[in-house]
C-alpha cells in the first residue's frame, strides 16, 4: 500500500484546531505523518490571513522548514489556481520558484494545465497530473507529458460514495485503455473518503488521506489529528 498524507489543503483551525498552518507547524506534522506510516506528504503553502499560495519566498520557506525538521521526507505541493489569478501567473509563480519540492499537482479541470505540468517535468520535479471528471481525460491523454508522470491522481467529486467509487473506477479504466501505465491514485473527499479509500486498496491502486479529504475516521468519530487518521488508513489496508 502507498499512502499519501494530505495533511492540510484549504482547511482552518477554526474547522479542526489540529490544522498544520505555518511552516513551523507543517514540518511537524510532516514528520509525524511519515512516522505512522505515510509515504509522501502533500501540503498547502498558507498565508498569515490563512488564504493559500504558490509564491516562491513563501513554498521556501515551508520546504526549508520542513527539511530541517523532517529530512528524507517527500513533499509535494498543489498548483491549483485557486492560489493564484490565473494560469498566466501560475506559470510565473512555478517558473520562479527556488526551492523545489519534490512532486508537483496539476488538475487538468484547469486552463493551462498542460503548459504547467510541462514546466513541473521540465524544472526537474515529479509530476502528478490529476482527473476530476471523465470529462478531464482527454486533455490529460493529449499531454505532452502524459508518460511522465510518477502517478495520476483519480479524484472524483461525486458527493455519494457509490457514485464517488463507480466514477474513480470508471477514469481509472479509461486511462489504462489508453497504454498509461504510471501507477494511479485514488482519493475522495468527505462522505466519500474512506469509501474511495477501500477501493484503492481493492483495485491495487494508491490512495491517500488526511485533512485535506476528511476529518472523521471510519467509525465516524473526529480524528484527533493526521497521523491518527494515517494509522487508520494503515490499519484499514491490514
Amino acid at each position: 500500500m502507498f499512502l499519501k498524507a494530505a495533511v492540510n489543503g484549504g482547511l482552518t483551525k477554526t474547522e479542526h484546531p489540529s490544522v498544520p498552518v505555518t511552516p513551523r507547524e507543517l514540518a511537524a506534522d510532516t514528520a509525524a505523518v511519515i512516522a505512522a506510516g505515510a509515504d509522501v506528504v502533500h501540503l498547502h503553502v498558507r498565508t498569515p490571513d490563512g488564504g493559500q499560495t504558490i509564491e516562491p519566498g513563501a513554498l521556501a520557506e515551508v520546504l526549508r522548514e520542513v527539511r530541517s525538521t523532517a529530512p528524507g521526507a517527500i513533499v509535494g505541493t498543489t498548483t491549483g489556481l485557486w492560489t493564484c489569478s490565473g494560469p498566466e501567473e501560475r506559470y510565473a509563480l512555478v517558473k520562479a520558484w527556488e526551492v523545489l519540492p519534490d512532486f508537483a499537482s496539476v488538475a487538468f479541470s484547469e486552463e493551462g494545465a498542460a503548459e504547467t505540468a510541462s514546466l513541473v517535468v521540465a524544472r526537474g520535479m515529479d509530476l502528478e497530473s490529476a482527473v476530476w471528471s471523465l470529462d478531464d481525460i482527454p486533455a490529460l491523454l493529449a499531454s505532452p507529458t502524459l508518460h511522465d508522470n510518477v502517478r495520476i491522481l483519480i479524484e472524483p467529486m461525486d458527493p455519494k460514495p457509490a457514485a464517488a467509487v463507480n466514477h474513480a473506477r470508471a477514469m481509472a479504466v479509461r486511462i489504462r485503455q489508453a497504454g498509461v501505465t504510471c501507477p494511479l491514485l485514488y482519493h475522495g473527499e468527505g462522505a466519500t473518503t474512506w469509501p474511495v479509500l477501500r477501493a484503492a486498496l481493492e483495485d491495487g491502486h494508491q490512495t491517500r488521506i488526511g485533512f485535506e479529504d476528511g476529518m472523521h475516521l471510519p467509525d465516524g468519530a473526529l480524528a484527533s489529528d493526521n497521523s491518527t487518521l494515517v494509522r487508520a488508513a494503515r490499519a484499514m489496508a491490514g
